[in-house]
């Protein structure tokens, strides 16, 4: 009730309408042979998001694209699969384009209702399933084969993308995050992240009795995965080796511990749900493994061989 009493003070905007002009690469940098930072016009939000994008040598045409959405800073904060997660190193001389993105913070990335005094407008369910994967594939002239994953904040995220979008994404995998929208911790992650980053949590679905919980709720829709690779990871929250060296399990030490134990309970509630409904997946539960970065790389690495089948990569 004090939370409700609260955002009602706050009060919901309402957003701008989204225009009509196509998304558009607006910069492309080469930062190295293998590495281009592109710029691409979101009409929806009304501004320009970068992403790195690792490639082979010369952009060879007909690549397959994987797209790896950062966690509860949106790869802003420089935290990042770019800077922490070993991707430049692991898909050297893989025949793929991985797409990282730094955008979406705080946004659980997905369509906002209104628009928010700290977030501003939130198209993000728009930008990555249609405006983004519609500018890099006229770029750099992609064989249209996606796959999608999500970390953190966007691995329950991620799930729904694939269910909102059941064309653009052939495999999905989430890594040590919350899917679940509707049951108490899915709607306590929904509604903590957001506050985090000092937003308004109902101005994404509206309150709790909206229909967009239940839209997007990736527990509830499972159904909508049928057919697609899926993957999904978390660790116990139990320090360990999987987190790297000793800093890395001392930092885990101090909540993220906590973190990826919701994060385990999370993730076995949509397990569990596949299961049911007879939907085959892999689901990677480890022994140790706080909210590391040690753990999300080597899930990562784990989850790739199913990913490069799922789209076709060479």
């Amino acid at each position: 009730m004090a939370l409700a009493a609260v955002v009602a003070a706050i009060g919901l905007v309402v957003s701008p309408a989204a225009g009509d002009a196509a998304a558009r690469v607006v910069g492309v940098r080469e930062i190295s042979p293998r590495i281009s930072l592109i710029s691409v016009y979101s009409p929806a939000m009304d501004r320009v998001i970068d992403s790195h994008v690792l490639h082979p040598v010369g952009k060879p045409a007909g690549l397959p694209s994987f797209y790896m959405l950062p966690g509860a800073g949106g790869a802003e904060d420089g935290i990042s699969w770019y800077n922490n997660g070993g991707v430049k190193e692991f898909f050297a001389g893989k025949q793929v384009n991985v797409v990282l993105p730094m955008g979406g913070r705080f946004s659980m990335m997905t369509n906002w209702q209104h628009s928010d005094p700290m977030l501003g407008v939130n198209k993000w369910q728009t930008f990555y399933t249609r405006e983004l994967p519609d500018a890099i594939d006229r770029t750099f002239r992609t064989s249209g084969a996606n796959a999608l994953s999500g970390v953190s904040m966007s691995a329950g995220p991620a799930l729904d993308l694939a269910i909102q979008a059941p064309d653009r994404f052939r495999a999905v995998a989430a890594y040590s995050g919350c899917p679940g929208t509707t049951d108490p911790l899915g709607r306590l992650s929904n509604t903590v992240i957001p506050l985090r980053g000092g937003a308004n949590p109902f101005n994404m679905w509206g309150f709790y009795d909206n229909p967009d919980w239940i839209k997007h709720d990736p527990v509830v829709n499972a159904g909508k995965l049928r057919g697609k690779t899926i993957f999904l990871s978390a660790g116990s929250g139990l320090p360990g080796p999987i987190d790297g060296g000793p800093r890395e399990t001392l930092g885990g030490m101090f909540g993220g511990n906590v973190i990826e134990a919701i994060a385990l309970s999370c993730t076995s509630n949509m397990s569990n749900r596949l299961n049911a409904l007879g939907i085959n997946h892999r689901f990677n539960h480890r022994p140790d493994g706080t909210h590391s970065w040690g753990l999300f790389s080597a899930d990562m690495r784990l989850s790739w061989p199913m990913i490069a089948r799922a789209i076709g990569v060479r």
